[in-house]
């Protein structure tokens, strides 16, 4: 990957990954945004909290970016899509591309930022409050024309019920419908996430229309791109299946789940896990946090599913 300034790196030719790095240990290489520029057209994928919106505005003029397109988002989660109202107060003609569920949440943000803030705590804060989008700057579309290239909007539910990915020619913009990667070199590491409200059926359906693509590249939203799209979907789907079967094991409805020990199982069965101490030690304190997370997610779904029986 050739770095063309300290923040962007040109990963294509016509293709920019930028990192939103926060001020909280382990949170590197991490969050990041994807610049898309074809021909005329220039376009943002999940431009990230507000607190890393100045960051993205000097890629911007690095990448010699004068005007923005579109701003499509993955999923309305703060950490990439809470900046994109204060994004528009510096490109006010750019046109947002959110999940029809979404647009409500960006446009009026207060229920949005009031379960982020229960959800994150702290980190929410640090996120920054989001910031709402005009009514006329948002919309969904199923093609996007970005120049000679149509961009295609997938719905893709599991991560979140408004997830969508998007697909430009032979790239797959994944967010996190594929789970979060850590760039190591010539090793691949992968770990799911899967937040409550979690549903392993529409997660392993989502893995299935993607893995279904011919397309080249995977981005994600957190993060890097990968050159091996099936090498990526096949550690996905064990991944999710991996992780479900050991907190089906210890689920017991009304005891607390043992999250470590859950843990300490899934990094000795999961493949895509497999590097997990090869990470920088206070990446590794990131993963963990949200890999309990993850498994509390699915915990909530085990119950959900006991509930309906």
């Amino acid at each position: 990957m050739h770095i063309t300034h300290d923040i962007v790196h040109r990963t294509m030719e016509n293709l920019y990954l930028v990192d939103l790095d926060q001020p909280v240990e382990g949170f590197r290489n991490f969050i990041s945004s994807w610049i898309f520029i074809n021909g005329n057209c220039t376009v943002v994928i999940d431009p990230g909290p507000r607190s890393s919106i100045p960051i993205l505005l000097n890629a911007l003029t690095t990448c010699g970016v004068k005007k923005i397109d579109y701003i499509l988002l993955t999923h309305i989660h703060i950490d990439h899509a809470g900046g994109a109202g204060l994004l528009l107060k510096h490109y006010p003609d750019a046109q947002v591309i959110c999940h029809p569920d979404g647009i409500r949440h960006m446009i009026n943000p207060a229920k949005l930022w009031k379960e982020s803030r229960r959800t994150l705590g702290k980190l929410a804060e640090m996120y920054g409050e989001i910031v709402p989008v005009s009514v006329k700057n948002i919309g969904y579309r199923n093609s996007i024309e970005a120049g000679e290239i149509v961009i295609g909007a997938l719905k893709t539910p599991g991560h979140t019920p408004h997830h969508l990915c998007y697909r430009a020619g032979d790239i797959l913009f994944t967010g996190e419908a594929a789970g979060v990667s850590y760039p190591l070199k010539n090793r691949f590491y992968l770990r799911i996430a899967t937040p409550s409200v979690f549903k392993y059926e529409a997660y392993r359906n989502s893995l299935k229309k993607l893995a279904s693509l011919d397309v080249s590249h995977i981005c994600f939203a957190h993060y890097g791109c990968r050159h091996d799209p099936e090498n990526v979907f096949n550690a996905a789907f064990s991944q999710a299946d991996t992780w479900l079967a050991s907190v089906k094991k210890h689920y017991c409805p009304g005891n607390e789940l043992p999250c470590k020990d859950i843990f300490d199982e899934i990094l000795q069965n999961d493949e895509g896990m497999f590097y997990y101490h090869s990470l920088p030690e206070d990446v590794q304190n990131r993963e963990k946090f949200f890999a309990f997370n993850s498994i509390k997610g699915m915990e909530d779904y085990l119950r959900r599913e006991t509930d309906k029986k």
